[in-house]
């Protein structure tokens, strides 16, 4: 049976297919309450448009004005409170937006100054602009009654999907007097995208968030209950005879850095406590056409970019991390698909794969990039397009063995190249999408040569994704396909077939064998969803995925496992109306299963939530959970199937008001099983302004787990139970104390100093050794009974052992990890689109004996930790070209 237990998944995907087809519901006449606007944009007929936020042109008197504004919240659906007028003009080279804000008590006005893209709880007017008019994406431009500018891309038909990463030049003042505040922009047509015809039609919204009286109005008001945001938007028209601009713009930096690192050694051959360095290199963007756009850079530089935070990870699987640099940020919505992550931007310039031994070694933190290019853009036939290429260069390690006076020059890094490619057609009324990914990673590896053994030569992957939408976005039917081939040298075949994702090598399967002479391995994944996501009160949804065991993405995306198939349903219920104590709530059930493709159920969780939204904004959130008897094909890390015990878990959070000028938020998470574990954490956030230019958060976290299945090692000499080996388990009290700290002073909305710093903490005590009793079982054999004995040897830091005869040991996995890392930044934009960075940035840390005391003044030692510090100065001036 387990053997044709993949295709029977097949065969179940393609019914489910056919099945969830026949409960869509017919087409029917658009009958939402959404009513059309249209706004006329008027030529500036040749005047001098002076940005300083006065309104005081003729032209604005003459342009008519957006207003009629509802409410979204707090009585939904009523006129506002306060009067909003919007008006548009236009020129050869810009869009102008002068909006009025009347306000019967400007003193209430809660203006706040913060660097760019930081709107804090200010009042703000926010314009959203559909340039393709393809009601599916728009841009967004809002500026803060102090004149903060803030900018993001949504990358689909939802409101809240925002891609911050937009980053256009253009300008906005502010000023705020006795009927209000003012607001005047200008936005450059360069720094849009449209349709290269003789009439612009463009759709708009606006929205204007008053946080004094918790108000947020919508000129195109879209009720909570519905779905959708660019699709109801109004038309701009009136703007003719523009044409899209070249946009190219040169953007050159120059940049240098002191490191102090007062951890190397003076005996050490590669490394000074003192090193200078200096670097330069040049961004690139041209529109290739109205609707295409280039971006390309030559040796980058992200030294302004924010540390990621720290952590101990006791698993098997990589930790993915938020990418941060811009270049890779900026349009990145344009190169991810639904589905399968074939795409992770962080393999690109990652840290080398090989590990150097030595007494002391010289590794490079990442691979250098030496150039990437990205090509994005929206035709006007619906078809969203981008494609990235980078280089990467081959990377050196330098070690030095002491006793035999030997230095070594090792390549930890072949020189790669890397592709991605994803297509996006949009088709039909509801606006519809078929896309299609494939992603590559080309290596400079020789067959025979030390890396060819631990690296993938050639990785290839991608799929078809398609989102099928009925009564504009009320009922969604989606899915995926998906595939994946690698090639290299056998031994690096054979490190993916064992890798954490599949565990070929599990000793009590008949569905999969290793073979440590094959050269490729190829895999495929699937998936279909099905879900009704507007609507006045019920919501639900189903979905289907199966990664086959030789899925593999981690070349150029990320995947933790492979090898599963699993089923999730869910059903909510929710208020969107105002009652007596609540502003909105919803609840809902879920329950999700996932099997491997040998028919052992992994996974089998049924869980309640919900949300409630008290009538003063503060929100509360809970949620409970349980988890049936399963086994694991992961806990022996390559062993035969472990059983895992049932469980419970429970969540709830306590927040207040968004438009508090003060604001706080708790969460407390516990959980237990039968087997004994249990976790408890508790985390908070408060963040506060001492003043108009001051900002100050704080997250701290405390987080402790006692697992009675932490796996440690694997040792040979096991019982016919075990296929001849001991998989060694133990249980670990597990401690973290951390806290994030946030400090940022605005001089002006362009001009500011930022700090980012954590303060981190982590013990893990380790007892009750042990090795699994038998294949499938969840029992163990502790060590130290049923004749068997333990000792530390705490000369060595190593546990000793004799078992039936049998002596064997390993290193005393205790740890006790303080770490300080952090970011201080000021940063000029001194003049449009030009920017000067000067950084400070620490990454302190030891390691100490683990018997020494745990609490909060461990986070107090953190800052007085060995480490390095690093001192930067960055300059760029962007040029635009005529």
């Amino acid at each position: 049976m387990r053997s044709n237990y993949g295709t029977a998944l097949i065969r179940l995907f393609f019914s489910a297919a056919i099945l969830s087809g026949s409960f869509l519901p017919a087409r029917e006449k658009d009958t939402l309450n959404v009513i059309a606007k249209q706004i006329n944009a008027i030529k500036t007929g040749g005047h001098h448009m002076q940005i300083d936020g006065r309104l005081d042109e003729a032209p604005w008197r003459e342009a008519p004005a957006a207003s009629e504004f509802r409410q979204r919240q707090p009585a939904e659906g009523e006129p506002a409170s306060e009067r909003t007028e919007v008006r548009f003009l236009y020129d050869d080279e810009a869009l102008y937006i002068g909006a009025r804000m009347f306000c019967p008590h400007p003193e209430k006005i809660i203006s706040l100054t913060t660097r760019r893209d930081v709107a804090s709880n200010s009042e703000r007017i926010i314009i959203s602009l559909d340039t393709y008019r393809d009601r599916r994406t728009a841009y967004t431009f809002a500026v803060t009654a102090s004149g903060v500018r803030v900018e993001y891309y949504h990358p689909r038909d939802e409101e809240f999907a925002r891609d911050f990463s937009f980053d256009p030049v253009w300008e906005a003042r502010t000023r705020i007097d006795s009927a209000g505040w003012t607001a005047e922009m200008r936005i450059p047509f360069s720094q849009l995208r449209f349709n290269n015809q003789e009439q612009q039609v463009w759709g708009v919204n606006i929205n204007r968030w008053i946080p004094d009286i918790n108000e947020d109005v919508y000129w195109i008001y879209v009720p909570s209950k519905e779905t959708g945001w660019s699709s109801r938007f109004g038309t701009l028209e009136g703007i003719r005879d523009i044409r899209p601009s070249r946009r190219l713009e040169l953007l050159p930096y120059a940049a240098g850095g002191l490191t102090l690192d007062s951890q190397v050694s003076d005996s050490d051959p590669f490394r000074n406590q003192t090193d200078l360095n200096h670097r330069a290199g040049l961004d690139l963007k041209m529109g290739l056409g109205p609707n295409l756009t280039l971006d390309a850079t030559v040796n980058p530089d992200f030294g302004q970019v924010e540390a990621d935070p720290a952590e101990v990870n006791l698993s098997a699987f990589e930790t993915f991390f938020d990418e941060r640099r811009p270049f890779f940020t900026e349009g990145d919505q344009l190169l991810q698909g639904s589905g399968p992550g074939y795409y992770y931007s962080r393999r690109i310039g990652a840290s080398p794969h090989k590990e150097v031994e030595g007494d002391y070694v010289d590794v490079p933190n990442n691979s250098t990039i030496i150039g990437a290019a990205k090509l994005t853009g929206r035709l006007k036939s619906g078809l969203s397009l981008g494609a990235l290429t980078a280089l990467t260069a081959r990377e050196y390690a330098r070690s030095y063995d002491r006793a035999a006076d030997v230095q070594e020059r090792i390549q930890v890094e072949p020189a790669s190249g890397f592709g991605v490619l994803r297509l996006q057609q949009e088709f039909g009324r509801e606006a519809s999408t078929v896309g299609l990914t494939l992603t590559g990673v080309q290596r400079d590896l020789a067959s025979g040569e030390p890396l060819a053994a631990e690296l993938n030569r050639r990785a290839l992957s991608g799929g078809s994704d398609w989102n099928l939408r009925f009564k504009n976005g009320m009922y969604q039917l989606g899915g995926h396909l998906g595939f994946s081939h690698v090639e290299g040298d056998a031994g690096a075949i054979a490190a993916v077939q064992r890798a954490s994702a599949r565990y070929y090598q599990r000793p009590d399967i008949d569905y999969l064998t290793l073979d440590t002479t094959r050269t490729s391995l190829g895999g495929y994944s699937a998936g279909l969803y099905l879900s009704k996501n507007s609507g006045k009160h019920w919501l639900w949804g189903s979905s289907f995925w199966a990664e086959s065991p030789g899925f593999e993405l981690n070349d150029v995306g990320r995947l933790n496992s492979s090898d599963d198939a699993g089923l999730q349903v869910y059903l909510r219920y929710r208020e969107t109306l105002p009652t007596r104590y609540f502003q909105n709530y919803q609840f809902e059930i879920s329950s999700a299963g996932e099997w491997n493709y040998g028919g052992e159920r992994q996974l089998s969780v049924a869980e309640l939530a919900a949300e409630l939204m008290l009538r003063n904004f503060w929100r509360i959130k809970g949620e409970f959970g349980y988890s049936t008897r399963a086994q694991s094909d992961k806990l022996t890390r390559g062993g035969p199937s472990m059983g895992s015990g049932r469980g419970w878990w429970g969540e709830a959070g306590l927040s207040n008001s968004f438009a508090a000028t003060t604001r706080w938020e708790l969460g407390l998470y516990t959980s237990r099983t039968e087997l004994g574990s249990r976790e408890v954490s508790a985390r908070g956030q408060l963040s506060f302004r001492p003043g108009s230019r001051w900002e100050l958060s704080l997250a701290p976290r405390f987080y402790r787990h006692i697992s009675v299945r932490q796996y440690v090692t694997e040792a040979a000499g096991g019982r016919a139970e075990t296929y001849g080996r001991r998989y060694i388990f133990a249980t670990v009290d597990q401690r973290i104390l951390s806290s994030q700290l946030r400090l940022n002073y605005a001089f002006t909305p362009d001009f500011s100093l930022e700090f980012y710093g954590e303060p981190f903490s982590a013990r893990g005590t380790f007892y009750n050794f042990g090795e699994l009793a038998a294949a499938r079982s969840r029992d163990l054999r502790y060590y130290g009974s049923d004749g068997s004995t333990i000792q530390l040897d705490p000369a060595d830091d190593r546990y000793e052992i004799t078992d039936g005869g049998q002596q064997f040991g390993f290193d005393d996995p205790d740890f006790f990890r303080l770490s300080f890392r952090s970011n201080l930044v000021l940063r000029w934009e001194w003049r449009p689109g030009s920017t000067l960075f000067l950084v400070w940035q620490q990454n302190r840390g030891e390691d100490r004996e683990s018997g020494d005391g745990f609490g909060a003044g461990n986070l107090l030692d953190s800052f007085a930790s060995a480490g390095n510090h690093f001192f930067a100065l960055k300059l760029s001036y962007w040029l635009p070209v005529d």
